[in-house]
């Protein structure tokens, strides 16, 4: 992560996530960035100016009505004087004030009158993350073009509590930060389609095909995506993962289904094809299950399924301007994916090493290698979601190129 002594102004919510956001500080600054901090009234009972200060380097702020800062409409100065704002912990009260157009302290004031992108790292009970108030206030916040990093799923501070709604971690969104910077909203008005996950071809009503897909770098591909300003359209097999702010999500069971679901999504100005979609199905899946006969296994015939990537990279009209696919392979990665590459008419292909003992099957890091006309850029071992930002910023410039 680099940020090269862009100005980040951090507002620090009132929940016990705050002290996490002590670390988020030194995080931002070992990539460059030069830092401010704004403490809410609540975030005083968890963390304490001073300490937030002294990390920072100059003085914690505090209140709308500080007679040192004021002097000069402080707040706005605050909402100019920066290059990005993040907030973390963003409450579910913070949101409510951000969704509601509120400005009756420092901090709200400054999200209110600020024109510099904004990013949220919510934290909260599950409950309240669940609540109707919650997800109403995030679609309002997402189309006014806030962008949002988490929350996870894990243990809450309550004895006994779990499930989503754990502030992400430092370095996960100061990664996020240092995207948001490089990409901004590079890709505001663009329409872009994503796929994820795997496919389930039914044998009978109790079985299935199916791979060891999460779906998670797909959902990490569509929220980078969303972030960038684009449209996007997220269409996904069977997976455990809650749909990423800010997209249309289409949720798909079988190929069949993807390639219709894709076919009605399009026209887009780019499409990335990250789901494992099952190359097989049964020719005729059984409608009631299928029992054991004297030990002897059932014969199943397959049929191939359609190919959707290359399905879409070779239309003769209506193809989207950039098409990217994904090569999941065990052997020979580079060969594999540079065949991929021209037997599918595609643009990219995102090729990665999905052998058992890569976890890279269900995990939160990939390794890539990107393949196109001008050769092979391999990445380094990252997070899905730094994975995710790499690729839509090479996808912003390219579509920038193009035009």
């Amino acid at each position: 992560m680099r940020f090269d002594a862009r100005r980040i102004l951090l507002i620090i919510g009132g929940g016990i996530a705050a002290y996490k956001s002590l670390d988020l500080i030194r995080r931002l600054q070992d990539g460059g960035a030069r830092v401010r901090s704004i403490l809410t009234p609540a975030a005083r009972h968890f963390v304490t100016p001073l300490a937030a200060g002294a990390l920072c380097g100059e003085r914690a702020y505090t209140d709308l009505f500080d007679a040192q800062s004021e002097f000069d409409v402080g707040h706005i100065r605050l909402a100019r004087d920066t290059d990005l704002i993040v907030v973390a912990p963003a409450t579910a009260d913070l949101m409510a004030r951000m969704a509601g157009g509120l400005a009756d302290d420092l901090a709200s004031a400054v999200l209110l009158a600020t024109d510099k992108p904004i990013l949220l790292a919510p934290a909260m009970n599950p409950h309240m993350w669940a609540a109707k108030a919650t997800q109403r206030n995030l679609a309002q916040l997402a189309a006014d073009g806030v962008h949002f990093v988490g929350p996870a799923r894990g243990a809450m501070a309550e004895r006994g509590e779990s499930g989503l709604g754990r502030m992400a971690e430092p370095l996960e969104i100061a990664a996020a930060a240092a995207a948001l910077l490089r990409v901004g909203r590079a890709l505001s008005g663009k329409r872009v389609l994503v796929t994820s996950g795997p496919t389930h071809e039914p044998i009978d009503p109790v079985r299935f095909i199916a791979n060891r897909s999460s779906g998670k770098q797909g959902h990490a591909i569509a929220a980078a995506a969303a972030a960038a300003g684009a449209d996007v359209v997220l269409i996904s097999g069977p997976v455990d993962l809650d749909d990423p702010p800010g997209t249309t999500v289409v949720k798909v069971e079988t190929a069949q289904d993807m390639l219709a679901a894709v076919e009605r999504a399009l026209p887009a100005d780019a499409a990335i094809f990250a789901a494992a979609v099952a190359d097989w199905r049964v020719e005729h899946s059984s409608g009631s299950k299928i029992k054991k006969r004297q030990g002897r296994p059932a014969a199943l015939a397959l049929v191939e399924n359609p190919d959707i990537l290359a399905t879409v990279a070779r239309r003769k009209s209506g193809r989207p301007q950039v098409v990217i696919g994904f090569a999941a392979e065990t052997e020979d990665l580079i060969g594999n994916a540079k065949a991929k590459l021209v037997a599918k008419g595609c643009d990219f292909i995102v090729a990665n090493d999905v052998s058992a003992a890569t976890g890279i099957m269900g995990g939160d890091s990939n390794t890539v290698h990107l393949i196109g006309a001008a050769g092979v850029e391999s990445w380094p071992p990252l997070s899905k979601d730094e994975v995710a930002h790499r690729l839509i910023e090479r996808l912003a410039t390219h579509l920038k190129d193009a035009t």
